[in-house]
Formats: structure tokens, sequence, C-alpha cells
């Protein structure tokens, strides 16, 4: 698959989150002077997922967000199911749909 130059600027940066971490798309957005629907198409078309870890870009307000091009409240909930259990295994957890631990926001990029 092809990788637009935005992608690219996109997911270097999405590999500088670390593990148990997250970041929002509005921080992802103002590192990369875009905005954050701009990072969501980028992200939902990620080819590299889980090594470049976009189930590390939550919404601003802490709720979980969308994953692999599906909304954050899509029907299945499949895909959700999946980003909270991948966001589990790094030590980040959600209640009721909203980050638990404050502690675990990052907006580190360095571009």
């Amino acid at each position: 698959m092809t990788v637009t130059e935005y992608q690219e600027r996109v997911y270097a940066l999405l590999c500088q989150i670390p593990k148990g971490k997250v970041a929002s798309y509005a921080s992802l957005s103002k590192a990369l002077s875009s905005s954050p629907r701009a990072v969501g198409g980028a992200l939902r078309r990620n080819p590299f997922a889980p090594e470049v870890p976009c189930h590390r870009i939550i919404c601003a307000d802490g709720s979980i967000g969308g994953f692999k091009g599906e909304p954050q409240d899509a029907p299945s909930g499949i895909n959700q199911k999946e980003k909270l259990r991948l966001l589990k295994s790094e030590g980040v957890l959600f209640e009721n749909g909203i980050l638990m631990e404050k502690d675990r926001w990052w907006d580190g990029f360095k571009v």
C-alpha cells in the first residue's frame, strides 16, 4: 500500500508515543500544524498497525475515539473492543469509555 507524505509524517510521530501512554487527535494535529480530522483520516488508513500504534490516539476529552475506520459509536463495537484490549495490554485503562488515569496523557512530539 502506498502512503502519502502526510501519512508518513503522522506515522513517524505515532511511533514517538511510549507504550502505556496516549495522545489526542488534537495534540498530534497541533504538532503537524494540521487538523484532528486529517489525523483521523491518516490513522484510518494505517497499514502498519499495531507496530505503528494508532491505538494510542484517543479523543481530547479522554474518550476512546475511533479505530480501524469505525467511529467511536459504531454499532458493532468490535474495533473498539480491540482498541481497548491493545491499550489495556499496555496498562492504559478506561472506565465507561473514559481514560481512568490522567497521567497516561503524553504530548512530547518532536517534529
